[in-house]
């Protein structure tokens, strides 16, 4: 498919998507024999990178809540989410991980930044994946997706606020809601299919774990649950303000990942299923290096992401390199790529102007 040069990169951005768009086979084609050689998770990356992570940003976190000089406070603050931020994503990675790669990564994941942050990796296992299933890309079945786009215009700011309420909802999930669904049946059911997966969609509901999952699951639960126990009963002896200052951390990193969240696509199907093109032209890449401070660990090539979604992320940047190279800027791949957060932000906030009311 060759467009007229003026509609190339971010002009392109600018045309309809829509679910009727032809794949673009030169396109798809590309993008699996361009790739072939950089598709293993490299272990010497994965593990540095996580732990490191966690450990600046716990790091940080304790500076933020034993400082007693404010700009140091918030100068950790600042680190602490940014660090904390970049380890928490590391979820999208273990979602999309073959089980026999990364030995023993998922575990330790869990252990050291899901459990502790009260968003254990079985919140997106088995749920991510769905947001890239061929025939639920878009439709009521995705839990990842809503057409904010195509929304009213106060849903936009309604959106990205909400998730600063994340900490007191986690709290509430693992540390009130688990262990009284252990006696109440109705409940833990109600717990699991409504508030057991890092969803968008209102309409989704989870389905029940495989059998040979639940194992794994219930490790998770429990760990999450006894964690957040012991951090509801700690204003018993350490006062409020270490655990308000890392709520508050908490709900920084959320609002951040709910940014990202808004431009990671354009949100402007309607329901029905998409083609594999029209779910790449729906995403979004912002190849710009600054990006990767809002959109790490690979996801400012999102549209990339949905194009190869078993790609690790740091071969997301060659990837884009070799076949943006072969493809050229006036290809179908080119429209993805955009100028920025909010450039993107503004194409969202427009097309919602439409539907006041």
């Amino acid at each position: 498919m060759i467009l007229d040069p003026a509609l190339s990169g971010d002009a392109a951005g600018r045309r309809r998507v829509h679910a009727n768009i032809p794949d673009d086979k030169a396109m798809l084609r590309a993008a699996v024999e361009l790739t072939r050689d950089i598709t293993e998770a490299k272990p010497s990356i994965y593990w540095p990178d996580m732990l490191l992570s966690a450990t600046v940003g716990y790091a940080a976190l304790a500076g933020t809540i034993l400082s007693q000089t404010p700009w140091i406070a918030w100068t950790c603050a600042l680190v602490a989410v940014f660090a904390l931020y970049r380890a928490l994503l590391f979820i999208h990675e273990i979602s999309h991980l073959h089980r026999d790669a990364l030995p023993g990564f998922r575990t330790a994941w869990n252990l050291l930044v899901g459990i502790p942050m009260l968003t254990p990796s079985l919140m997106y296992e088995h749920v991510h994946t769905l947001h890239h299933a061929r025939t639920k890309y878009g439709t009521q079945e995705d839990p990842e997706y809503m057409p904010l786009a195509l929304m009213k215009p106060w849903s936009l700011p309604l959106f990205v606020l909400v998730a600063a309420l994340a900490p007191v909802a986690l709290l509430f999930r693992w540390g009130v809601l688990t262990p009284l669904g252990l006696l109440i049946p109705p409940l833990r059911r109600l717990a699991w299919e409504r508030f057991s997966a890092l969803s968008i969609n209102p309409q989704f509901r989870r389905k029940p774990a495989d059998a040979k999952l639940r194992g794994w699951f219930l490790f998770q639960e429990l760990g999450a649950s006894i964690w957040a126990i012991f951090l509801m009963t700690t204003p018993l002896w350490l006062g409020w303000r270490p655990l308000l200052i890392a709520m508050a951390v908490t709900a920084a990193v959320a609002v951040f990942n709910q940014l990202r969240t808004l431009v990671a696509h354009l949100w402007e199907n309607e329901g029905e299923a998409m083609t594999v093109t029209a779910q790449y032209l729906d995403s979004v890449n912002v190849p710009r290096v600054i990006a990767g401070a809002w959109a790490p660990v690979g996801l400012r090539y999102h549209a990339v992401h949905h194009l190869i979604p078993s790609m690790p992320y740091h071969s997301l940047h060659e990837a884009h390199r070799r076949i943006s190279a072969h493809l050229g800027p006036q290809s179908t791949f080119a429209e993805s790529s955009h100028a920025g957060m909010w450039p993107l932000v503004g194409r969202i906030a427009r097309s919602t102007m439409g539907r006041r009311g």
